[in-house]
């Protein structure tokens, strides 16, 4: 091959690289302007629209990339990405792909202009490390449910609903803080939300479900409780064996020993059941004739919920053949199960397990219900994040300052690494300048104005007033974000910036069918 070929090819394959690049860098981008609009008090709605012209109207970011319909494979990668980052801490998910943006699209200029991809991501690793130490090191604690930062930090995830805010907090007081310490628990899964509804912080479960039959009572007190991850039924037999004399006769015995399970278990005691799947007619008439409250195909969720207040053990349905004193090790116990009627729900109080709240909070329309209830949630999450980790200065104050301070570490970067480095300083920069363009102001004459005071006067809290577009002290204001959120957003945002930026070539699959014959 002539040189002028080898040039040529090389010349090729390196269009080929920069074209998949550039794809990337695009549809990634695309995903963060969806919604970046959204971002701090000024933000605006989003309205998505469905194939049947159902609207849903909010600015939560994690709701918006949700339900978008996107097929680029970079832009996926972002959404999932998002989607760890609200499974993980609840929130955040909008600076998180802001800044995975930013960092794409600062690497993708570097790399056009021919700085190699594994520096820029050495760089980028070594930024994003410094910026997370130095988030850590400005973090206040959180000392206790009466702490003003911890109600600052639940208003400003709660976008200024301070109806919201009181009742994440009173919530966090009702389930104490060991219980918000536990990984495995999260204060947002007791957000209800319901049309017609008042607010409420209430001391027990919802769970939103209705009574078996009307014929049952609407109320029980001081019950033991029976919980049956199973349809409460007898065993099915195959029809063909139903077809015959035999397999006839043993359906009429497995439906007569069930029967008499289900009155052994009522005889103990059980006045409130709750069932993962169906009950059958006959049970249910068992039930209604003791005064039994039963509740049917109720979510893993809330029988999880159950479980932990009440001490009960779920059973399957062949369980209930125990006899009388093994059964007995299966039940918990409550002081009142009743029914809203008007709202259609139950409610389960003083539960003999794990103390429980439950936000309820009430909207006038199914629109509004759907956003109050995201916010709601975020806001359960903020509050539990805060009592986790300590909180920092919001309003991109504490992205700028750290910022400055991966600035300072750039010089002692040697070769092109510093390139990376360069990226996650603009990258640290994009929250505070959406959130000012949000505001209506001049994001590089307030960003700029705002890292001048913050050198001026060493602090990490100075941002900018969006009401006044002057700086200010965001902890004088009581904007606060968990530390928790936003070092879960810069690790997110660099991972997987370095995931899209080191995709050298785009290729489509062969479909798996082709591939068997």
């Amino acid at each position: 091959m002539s040189e002028n070929a080898k040039q040529a090819s090389k010349g090729s394959d390196v269009d080929e690289r920069l074209a998949a690049l550039l794809s990337n860098a695009g549809a990634v981008r695309a995903v963060a302007s969806a919604i970046e609009g959204t971002i701090g008090p000024k933000g605006l709605n989003c309205m998505l629209v469905d194939r049947f012209g159902d609207v849903t109207i909010t600015n939560d970011g994690s709701a918006i990339l949700d339900k978008i319909d996107l097929t680029h494979p970079a832009s996926r990668m972002i959404i999932r990405t998002a989607k760890a980052q609200d499974a993980e801490v609840g929130d955040g998910t909008t600076t998180a792909t802001v800044i995975a943006s930013a960092l794409v699209t600062e690497g993708t200029n570097h790399i056009a202009r021919g700085v190699p991809v594994t520096k820029v991501i050495e760089g980028i690793q070594t930024g994003a490390s410094a910026a997370a130490s130095f988030i850590e090191s400005q973090a206040r604690q959180v000392n206790g449910f009466d702490d003003l930062l911890l109600y600052q930090t639940a208003r400003i995830s709660a976008r200024g609903h301070n109806d919201l805010a009181d009742l994440t907090v009173s919530a966090a007081k009702l389930v104490g803080k060991e219980k918000l310490l536990d990984p495995a628990f999260r204060l947002a899964d007791a957000v209800v939300a319901k049309e017609g509804a008042d607010n409420e912080v209430f001391a027990g479960l919802i769970i939103d479900k209705e009574r078996a039959n009307a014929q049952m009572p609407r109320s029980v007190e001081d019950v033991k409780v029976l919980v049956v991850d199973d349809a409460v039924e007898p065993e099915e037999i195959e029809e063909e064996a139903l077809a015959t004399e035999s397999g006839f006769a043993r359906y009429l015995a497995l439906q007569a020993e069930f029967r008499e399970n289900i009155k052994r278990a009522v005889a103990l005691g059980v006045g409130f059941v709750v069932a993962a799947k169906s009950i059958d007619d006959a049970s249910e008439e068992v039930f209604t004739d003791a005064g039994v409250l039963a509740v049917r195909r109720v979510s893993a969720r809330d029988i999880a919920r159950i479980v932990e207040h009440t001490g009960a053990r779920p059973i399957k349905r062949s369980g209930l053949k125990k006899d009388a004193a093994e059964l007995e090790k299966f039940l918990g116990h409550c002081g009142r199960v009743y029914e809203d009627e008007r709202l259609g729900h139950i409610r389960i109080v003083g539960g003999s397990g794990k103390p429980a709240a439950t936000i309820l909070v009430g909207a006038a329309t199914q629109e509004v219900k759907e956003e109050r209830e995201r916010i709601a949630r975020d806001a359960a999450s903020s509050v539990q994040s805060a009592l986790l980790s300590g909180v920092v200065p919001g309003g991109g104050a504490i992205e700028l300052a750290a910022a400055r301070k991966v600035g300072e570490l750039r010089c002692g970067v040697r070769g092109m690494a510093a390139y990376g480095v360069d990226c996650v300083c603009e990258a640290l920069k994009r929250p505070i300048m959406q959130i000012v363009a949000n505001a209506g102001f001049n994001p590089l004459e307030k960003v700029e104005d705002a890292a001048a005071a913050q050198s001026n006067a060493d602090s990490a809290a100075l941002a900018i007033d969006c009401d006044t577009g002057e700086v200010a002290d965001m902890l004088q204001l009581g904007v606060t974000d968990p530390v928790r959120v936003k070092l879960y957003a810069l690790k997110a945002a660099a991972e997987v910036a370095e995931a899209v930026l080191r995709i050298n070539v785009i290729i489509r699959k062969r479909d798996e069918g082709e591939a068997a014959r």
